[in-house]
């Protein structure tokens, strides 16, 4: 007897599904791409040996009115001791968000706090307001439309703002004799400023990445001057989506020899170490071979909780730094703890680049002493670490004689080459030093090589989880690893049904197994088809969830408010926000692409995906509990039916059982297994919509059915039916 055919029409679900995947993967970027304004700015250097200062993530909000007042007085009486040549701002200038913190809006109140505390700290510390460079972070755009609208507080009350630095890029040159020292700050703020919690990534375009580099290859063109060039932005490498055609910083920063990247973003709950040396293979000429080139990522720790400075310096193009917790304000402003900064032999866990090992080396130690007091005696001590930190040489230093009067240089004459070795980590430096008052105060213990070699730096596991990896990537892999799994789960299972089918295969395997089989057949096998296949039968759950994934797919989750708390309602896709520009009526554009990863990928692995498996189990918890259930149907009868072939006649009466057997709510382990699941899968539902409320308001996300009301109807659906 003939196999009957397989009807066309039971495929067209896998058609539907596999094209929807087609559409979403065609989804182009449609996002303009404007150019970028770039503001340059020169100050004189004495000498060839410069500092700055950073300060990021400062949070200022109307609920926390501390962190603008300690702004004004921790750092401006810092300010006052370090006076570096330059001040940094690196964005997340305001919070930006309601009391609770589950809405994210602007306010001016907290941009009005940051300009007056900026007016006093400029009063207090004596730096000029031109020398300092604030750009915006991710919160400084939730709900900005554009830049230039009502809701863009930063065009009016930054600092940058007041000197018509308003374009992405900022390029500050310290000017000297023969060295020039190049900070070249970056927005990469998205153009059109969604809400949060989808707004994490920094947005380059192609066109800032070649503006970069166009600024840093004119420096490259300047014969006879020697140029350190270092960036400054926001977000880190790792939280830097690229550009329209895969475009990154990394390979032009490498190749224009820049000395390191610094920003902020991920706050000091993640590391206060956060540092990452990025490689790249260059290729400078076209007969060349290619060199593999350097360049440091140093993140800083955030204002808002740990009121974290950086001093960065700048000796000879060498570069170092040291982080500094500034006290609270249960002590004096006044009362700024010494800091000292060796600024050559630098850390060589964190050297600006690796060096030449055939250059000369240095024959001289440099270290900037901050100090409230008259500092008296300054000593640097050499250990070795092969000789259990033994004192190797003891080092008075003085202050630099060649240096402006005033300036915090202290600087002492060694033999370099007594420490030349093979190890980058086998000498180590620190210094003591002694103020007027008989204070001593001792710098970090650190190791140096005087020939430039670099020791391994080993980040924590959290370190190099936010910090390392590229994040963009990782959701693309989590995304399609989740995509691919439910695709796998629907079809596999549905595709071997319907070939089984045609001959009853599949029954008469299961009855054969179940009657037959040994204890370790019937194990993991067994219950994992029988799971897959029983999940798959139940045609008009199975369509349901086709019909759901091929929707998330291709449609719109959900609509909200994108750019503002009462703004136009915009449509969310898996590929972005749709969002009308403000350039035309008709010119609209993704965005928010991977920052919706924030979005997507807790819907989909603790949503979408638990519904799908629980939809399955209780299709076979059903099947399972009927089968073996039927106390009218005996071993014997079963293996007789099987034998002499009429299974057909035993699979329809079993079909005709399952149908009729009453299984209880709450009947079996098993059961009650799956209902607990199913309640903590609802709680889970109603905490992430219930969040996306309140980002994007109530009403537009109620009325989505995507992500409000699908979800709980498949696992009533699946709960009802299984009781039948």
């Amino acid at each position: 007897m003939a196999s009957p055919a397989i009807s066309s029409s039971a495929f067209l679900p896998f058609f539907l599904l596999f094209f929807s995947l087609f559409l979403f993967l065609s989804s182009a970027d449609e996002t303009e791409n404007a150019a970028e304004l770039v503001s340059r700015e020169f100050f004189p250097m004495d000498g060839d040996l410069a500092w700055v200062v950073q300060v990021s993530d400062l949070h200022l909000s109307a609920y926390h009115p501390e962190r603008a007042e300690e702004l004004a007085g921790l750092l401006g009486s810092a300010i006052r001791v370090i006076r570096p040549d330059l001040l940094l701002v690196t964005g997340d200038i305001t919070d930006a968000k309601n009391s609770k913190r589950t809405s994210t809006r602007q306010d001016e109140l907290e941009w009005i706090q940051y300009r007056n505390a900026m007016d006093t700290l400029v009063k207090q510390s004596g730096l000029e307001r031109r020398r300092i460079f604030d750009i915006r972070g991710n919160h400084d755009k939730y709900g900005v439309p554009y830049v230039g609208s009502a809701l863009d507080f930063f065009s009016i009350y930054s600092v940058s703002s007041q000197f018509k630095r308003l374009g992405t890029i900022q390029s500050v040159s310290l000017v000297g004799d023969d060295q020039r020292y190049i900070f070249l700050g970056i927005d990469d703020t998205m153009r059109i400023g969604v809400r949060g919690p989808s707004n994490l990534f920094g947005h380059p375009t192609g066109n800032r990445i070649r503006a970069v580099e166009a600024e840093l290859q004119h420096s490259d063109n300047n014969s006879g001057v020697l140029f350190t060039k270092v960036v400054f932005g926001h977000f880190p490498m790792s939280f830097t989506a690229s550009a329209e055609k895969g475009e990154r910083y990394e390979p032009v920063f490498a190749r224009h020899s820049v000395s390191a990247y610094i920003c902020g973003h991920l706050h000091s709950k993640f590391g206060k170490q956060l540092w990452r040396l990025h490689t790249s293979e260059v290729l400078s000429h076209v007969n060349k071979p290619k060199t593999v080139e350097q360049f440091w990522e140093w993140e800083l720790g955030d204002w808002k909780e740990f009121r974290f400075i950086r001093i960065l310096a700048i000796d000879r193009g060498d570069v170092s730094f040291m982080d500094i917790k500034l006290s609270s304000t249960n002590e004096p402003p006044s009362d700024f703890k010494t800091a000292i900064l060796v600024t050559y032999p630098m850390d060589s866990r964190s050297m600006s680049r690796v060096k030449d090992h055939t250059q000369q080396v240095r024959n001289d130690i440099n270290a900037l002493v901050f100090s409230v007091q008259p500092i008296l005696n300054v000593t640097a001590n050499i250990l070795d670490s092969s000789r259990d930190f033994k004192m190797v040489e003891e080092i008075p230093l003085q202050p630099a004689t060649d240096s402006s009067k005033g300036k915090p240089l202290y600087h002492a004459k060694w033999n370099a080459e007594n420490y030349i070795s093979a190890s980058a980590t086998r000498y180590w430096l620190h210094l003591l030093v002694i103020d007027s008052q008989g204070k001593q105060t001792a710098s970090i213990l650190r190791p140096f090589s005087v020939e430039g070699k670099t020791a391994k730096f080993s980040p924590s596991w959290l370190a190099f989880l936010v910090f390392d990896l590229q994040w963009e990537e990782v959701f693309h892999v989590l995304q399609w690893s989740n995509i691919s799994f439910l695709i796998l789960l629907l079809c596999f299972p549905k595709i071997v049904n319907l070939l089984m089918e045609r001959n009853s295969s599949y029954q008469k395997w299961a009855v054969s197994v179940s009657i037959s089989s040994s204890i370790v057949q019937r194990k993991f096998v067994f219950r994992l088809f029988w799971f897959l296949i029983e999940g798959s039968r139940v045609k008009t759950l199975w369509y349901a969830m086709v019909i759901y994934l091929i929707y998330l797919l291709t449609m719109p989750w959900f609509w909200g408010h994108a750019t503002s708390e009462k703004g136009n309602i915009f449509k969310l896709c898996l590929s972005g926000w749709r969002i009308q520009s403000s350039s035309g009526t008709t010119t609209s554009e993704w965005l928010g692409f991977p920052d919706l990863m924030t979005i997507t990928l807790p819907f989909m692995y603790f949503i979408v995906t638990p519904l799908f498996l629980l939809i399955y189990s209780f299709s076979a918890e059903r099947s399972a509990a009927c089968f073996y259930s039927s106390k009218n149907t005996k071993c014997s009868d079963i293996q007789m039916h099987f034998d002499t072939g009429n299974y057909r006649t035993f699979i329809q009466s079993y079909n005709c059982t399952t149908r009729s057997f009453g299984c209880k709510i709450c009947a079996g382990w098993l059961r009650k297994a799956l209902l607990f699941a199913s309640a903590v899968i609802a709680c889970l539902h109603f905490k992430l919509v219930s969040g996306m409320m309140e980002a994007y308001g109530a009403a537009p996300v109620a009325l989505s059915p995507a992500v409000s009301w699908v979800p709980p109807l498949l696992l009533a659906a699946a709960i009802i039916y299984s009781t039948k």
